[in-house]
Formats: structure tokens, C-alpha cells, sequence
């Protein structure tokens, strides 16, 4: 009976003891590692390891994700890496075509400037001779413009012709790019080409061939100041057809009268206008060619 009265007396008293909530519990722990000078917060809520970390604010983009941000970001680095890759290209490839053009003008120039130099045979020079029209043709009838000539006679048969042919194709094609030459032909054959014979007979090939003709010492003359060479049979009899053996060459001369280049049968019909079209595209008057030797970058034309 006893034992019953002391169990009761004790649950009792048990039931009167004060309940500790979490708070007051985190509290009092709180107060207890202050006086062990430390101070533990506690957190309110727990995160498992599993759960994603999330990124602060500041590195969010306004409407997006930071894994779009960043897309968008290595995007844009690579656009602009390709668009200068291209513009260093473009510049690149333009100064290589300019100093490449530059450089082939320059030889083309010091090319004909050999041509012209000391030690070496004048091609030109003083020459009267007669045109299909009747009217005095002479050296001085070359300035002012570039010119070709040819030295033939109207009765060869075969490479005459063909010579004068590819002639007329330079003529028209040049003449497409905006360069006008004087096509010039010379007989070697006087005896034979008298000026209204050189008229009909160029006629055939291009509107704007010049004959020329003279008599025989005449002819021999400009033959000479040319370096052409040509031969005739010493003995004729009179109706007596015979050939002329004369050098195949088309002389280039330049808006001074100065020989720049002879162009042998090896130039066809579009190596021809490219040679031309190089000479005519590189030449320099002689006035400016003697200025730009005091210049500091002379040595590029020497």
C-alpha cells in the first residue's frame, strides 16, 4: 500500500515540472556556450547535401538563368573573334594584291628603263617617209600617244597577214580597256607599195592602220633606225614576183617617241594585250622620272 502512495507522489510531482521548448532550448544552449565564450548558431532549417546550391542575385541575368548568361556570353566572344579574323583576312589580302601589283608595275618600268639605257642599241630615231595618203610621216608623228610598228610588205603571203591579224585582235581589245594605240605599218618593199596599194591592202585588216612608204633609201633609213633587217633578190627582172626577208617583230614605243618593248610571234593574242596593257598601265613620263630620282626611295628604280 505504501509502494502505490510513493509511484503516485512521484508521477505527481513529475507533472508539475515545467516543459523546455526547442526555443527556450536553444536559448539556454546559447547562454551556456556564451559563457563558454562561443557562440553557435543554430540554424532554423536544414539542408540536405543532395540539395542544390543557388546562385546569388548578382549574377543572375534580368530574364534569364546564369547558364544562359553564360551561353550567350561565349557567344558573342566568338562572333566577335571570327569577325576580326575576318577583317585582319581582308586587310591582309588587300595590302598583299596592292604591294604584289606594285611590284610587278615596278618591274615592267625598270624593264622598259633597260630598254632605253646605256650600252645597248637605240631602237628609233629620225625617219621621213610617205603614209597611204600622201602626206609626210616622221618620228614626230609618234609623240603624244603610244604606238606599234610593224615592218612587212603587202605581198607576203602568209606570215604578214597573220601578224597583222593578231594585230587588229590587240587593237580591239585594248581598245575595250580604254587604251588607244597608233598602229603604224612600214613596207620593206617600196617597189611594190606604192600608197594607194598600202591603203587597199590594210584596209582588209584594221580601220585605223597607218601605211607608210617612201623611196627606197627612205625605207632602208627607218629600216636602219629600227634594227630591222631585210633583204630583197639582187637581180629582178621586171613582173618578177619575189619575197622580202624582213624581221618579225611589233616595236612598242611610248607617248615620247622612245622605244619600250618588241614583241616577237611568241605573244598571241592574249599574252599580247596583257604585255601591252603592263607597259602601258607602268609607264612614267620622263619629267616625273627625273624628279623621282632625288627622292629618298630612288633605289626602288635603280
Amino acid at each position: 500500500m505504501l509502494s502505490r502512495i510513493g509511484v503516485f507522489t512521484a508521477l505527481k510531482r513529475s507533472s508539475q515540472i515545467p516543459r523546455v521548448g526547442s526555443r527556450a532550448l536553444s536559448v539556454s544552449q546559447g547562454l551556456y556556450n556564451k559563457t563558454n565564450d562561443k557562440i553557435v548558431q543554430t540554424p532554423s532549417t536544414t539542408q540536405t547535401d543532395d540539395a542544390p546550391r543557388r546562385k546569388p542575385l548578382s549574377r543572375i541575368a534580368i530574364g534569364g538563368t546564369s547558364n544562359q548568361s553564360q551561353r550567350n556570353s561565349s557567344g558573342s566572344i566568338e562572333f566577335a573573334t571570327w569577325k576580326a579574323a575576318a577583317l585582319v583576312l581582308t586587310i591582309g589580302g588587300t595590302l598583299y594584291y596592292f604591294f604584289a601589283k606594285e611590284k610587278r608595275r615596278l618591274e615592267i618600268e625598270k624593264e622598259a628603263e633597260a630598254n632605253r639605257g646605256y650600252g645597248k642599241p637605240l631602237v628609233g630615231g629620225p625617219f621621213k617617209l610617205t603614209d597611204f595618203n600622201g602626206n609626210e610621216f616622221t618620228e614626230q608623228n609618234l609623240l603624244g600617244k603610244f604606238s606599234i610598228l610593224y615592218f612587212g610588205f603587202s605581198h607576203c603571203p602568209d606570215i604578214c597577214p597573220d601578224e597583222l591579224d593578231k594585230l587588229s585582235l590587240w587593237l580591239d581589245e585594248l581598245k575595250k580597256k580604254g587604251i588607244e594605240i597608233q598602229p603604224i605599218f612600214i613596207t620593206c618593199d617600196p617597189a611594190r607599195d606604192p600608197p594607194h596599194v598600202l591603203k587597199e591592202y590594210l584596209a582588209e585588216f584594221h580601220p585605223d592602220l597607218i601605211g607608210l612608204t617612201g623611196d627606197y633609201n627612205a625605207v632602208k633609213h627607218a629600216c636602219k633606225q629600227y634594227r630591222v633587217y631585210f633583204s630583197t633578190p639582187a637581180t629582178l627582172k621586171p613582173g618578177q614576183d619575189y619575197l622580202v626577208d624582213h624581221s618579225i617583230f611589233f616595236y612598242l614605243m611610248d607617248p615620247e617617241g622612245q622605244f619600250i618593248d618588241a614583241l616577237g610571234r611568241q605573244y598571241d593574242e592574249k599574252t599580247g594585250v596583257a604585255k601591252i596593257q603592263e607597259h602601258v598601265n607602268a609607264y612614267v613620263p620622263k619629267d616625273q622620272r627625273e624628279k623621282r630620282k632625288d627622292k629618298w626611295y630612288s633605289f626602288l628604280f635603280n
